[in-house]
């Protein structure tokens, strides 16, 4: 998800995103200490997806 992607979104949307975006981190990683997943740099690219809906939604609720 791109960072103007993200500013558009409503605090709202932004806490479901997160959500969702929170549960496929999990699922990736169990998946990656069950068995090497195919491409590891998912697991970073959703760690960073995360930090960017975080800082946004904190810049939102001021």
């Amino acid at each position: 998800m791109k960072k103007a992607d993200i500013k558009n979104l409503s605090a709202g949307d932004i806490k479901n995103q997160l959500a969702a975006v929170k549960a496929d981190y999990n699922k990736l990683r169990l998946a990656h200490k069950i068995s090497p997943i195919e491409n590891p740099i998912q697991i970073k690219d959703l760690r960073k997806t995360i930090a960017r809906l975080e800082t946004e939604l904190t810049l939102k609720q001021q």
